[in-house]
């Protein structure tokens, strides 16, 4: 099978299950929302609940991301048996540490809840601190399940890890509703660990069916060990910027009005969707062939695949940017009120889902963008990038949340990502020389055009609707669902008018989605 071919049929799964994923993913925030709203208990939660969500987001992504191109690496030098040898070795390393961590967690969660609750009252801070030592073991799995991933991916198998957040996201839903109306907000912590098992558990058949069998044996002075473990740290410090940021915000949020914390986690959500859904699923489908197309020896052609990919990106996130600025307050309304979620709610939600959406291009692109460097297994430079913006995010936050509250955090991580994403393309660009050039910015002008008219289409049309539509949620999701056809007829009209290439290729991958056209009919939107 070609390259291409390969890569969009990796590409539509991913795409399914990330779909899958993600709406569940709103389905939670939902049923948290309708349990618990925006209040003091959902604050408290959500502290405790980013050191395990960020756990996976640096650690967990950050094994799956070094596996994958060392693994292809002995494949390609005939030595798979002994691949095998050492991602045992990694899990036992990988299952150790976790272990450690995670005692330690339970053991200092009332100092871990000081740090990004500072400013909570007493019994906020005391709820915080009860709820870190609940969520704590959570890492376990998540570190096992990012080892998993790694293993599976290099073997170009993408349905399992896919669908392994959907699978965290069910429990999470169920636990919220069920155990939190029994339990209250700790019942929702305890889903949280339940969810990460079956994360790492619906992995465990296909590692079996790709012939990993895990002997237990520890050895951290492995010469490969080490080595993987020297590709990591780059990885896991400059991943964990991004969730250094999340903690900078909580900690300057606590000393805000009530809700600040939920109202910030709530729009983002929102803001990553598309990232969730298009960007995961094409970064992560393309990766193990820019790795291929590294070891290789093949820059131009590495280079032209990841234009390729970044180009899809933007047809996705620059669209998607505008129409979630424009549709934020009925997008909300529509999502969340309801249940403890009131007005107030929707209007702090509102407020920062704005701000977000100004760099959500910047958010998508930063991924495609770092995986070309760990492609060419350089970890170093994403991380000396994401140390280098840490200072202006701080700088941005503690000056825009004195006149835009907690929408002045959303603006200032924006703006940071904007940063972020400017020096990765320019630094890669010195690297990969016919990586950007006058064709794509002359895409890049036109989707940019593309998205702006079709935002001043649809907000015109939204404020029609609201005339004929004036409130339940039958109506409104009318309403929110004629906005979204609408734009999306606009934006394609234009993109085919102004001759988007990409966009043909996303029209394809969308026909083998929706009708599972074959590999061979699928086209070739990566080759």
């Amino acid at each position: 099978m070609s390259t291409g071919k390969t890569v969009a049929r990796a590409t539509v799964l991913i795409l399914a299950l990330s779909l899958l994923s993600r709406f569940l993913g709103l389905a939670r925030e939902t049923a948290i929302a309708y349990r618990f709203g925006a209040t003091a208990a959902t604050d408290a939660f959500l502290v405790a609940y980013v050191i395990p969500y960020m756990f996976y987001g640096v650690v967990g992504n950050a094994l799956a991301t070094v596996i994958v191109p060392v693994f292809a690496e002995y494949v390609a030098q005939g030595r798979r048996h002994y691949a095998w040898e050492i991602m045992s070795l990694v899990t036992s390393a990988v299952l150790a540490i976790v272990l450690l961590v995670a005692l330690a967690g339970v053991l200092l969660a009332p100092q871990i809840a000081c740090l990004l609750g500072a400013g909570f009252p007493p019994e906020t801070l005391k709820l915080a601190g009860r709820l870190t030592a609940v969520v704590m073991p959570a890492i376990v799995f998540m570190g096992l399940a990012g080892v998993f991933a790694g293993i599976l991916n290099a073997n170009n198998i993408f349905g399992p890890p896919a669908f392994g957040p959907a699978a965290m996201n069910i429990v999470v839903i169920f636990f919220a509703l069920i155990a939190g109306s029994y339990f209250g907000i700790y019942g929702l912590a305890a889903g949280v660990v339940a969810g990460a098992f079956a994360f790492a558990l619906v992995q465990v058949p296909a590692l079996r069916r790709v012939g990993f069998k895990y002997v237990p044996a520890l050895s951290f002075r492995h010469p490969e060990v080490r080595r993987i473990v020297g590709m990591m740290l780059p990885v896991i410090l400059s991943s964990s910027v991004g969730s250094l940021y999340t903690m900078i915000d909580w900690r300057i949020a606590s000393g805000l009005a009530e809700g600040s914390i939920a109202a910030l986690n709530y729009a983002n959500k929102l803001m990553n969707l598309p990232q969730g859904l298009f960007v995961l699923a094409v970064t992560t489908a393309i990766f193990p062939t820019l790795s291929r197309l590294v070891a290789e020896g093949k820059p131009a052609e590495m280079a032209a695949a990841l234009q390729r990919g970044i180009k899809v990106v933007l047809l996705l996130a620059i669209p998607g940017a505008v129409g979630l600025a424009v549709l934020r307050v009925p997008v909300v309304t529509l999502l969340f009120e309801r249940g403890a979620f009131d007005v107030r709610a929707t209007e702090m939600t509102a407020d920062a889902l704005l701000f977000f959406s100004l760099g959500m291009a910047a958010f998508c692109l930063n991924l495609p963008l770092t995986r070309g460097f760990f492609a060419m297994q350089d970890t170093r430079t994403p991380l000396f990038v994401s140390l280098a913006t840490v200072l202006a995010k701080l700088c941005l936050s503690l000056a825009f949340v004195r006149f835009l509250q907690h929408g002045g955090l959303a603006l200032a991580t924006s703006l940071t990502a904007v940063l972020n994403m400017a020096l990765l393309s320019w630094l890669l660009q010195r690297r990969l020389p016919g990586l950007f050039g006058i064709p794509f910015f002359r895409f890049l002008g036109g989707t940019l055009a593309a998205s702006g008219v079709m935002g001043l289409a649809v907000s015109g049309l939204d404020r029609l609707l609201a005339t004929h539509f004036p409130g339940g949620f039958l109506l409104l999701a009318a309403r929110v669902g004629l906005d979204i056809t609408a734009g999306v007829l606009v934006f394609a009209v234009l993109g085919f008018l102004l001759r988007l290439d990409e966009l043909l290729y996303l029209i394809e991958l969308g026909r083998a989605l929706l009708h599972r056209f074959s590999p061979g009919k699928a086209g070739e939107p990566y080759a």
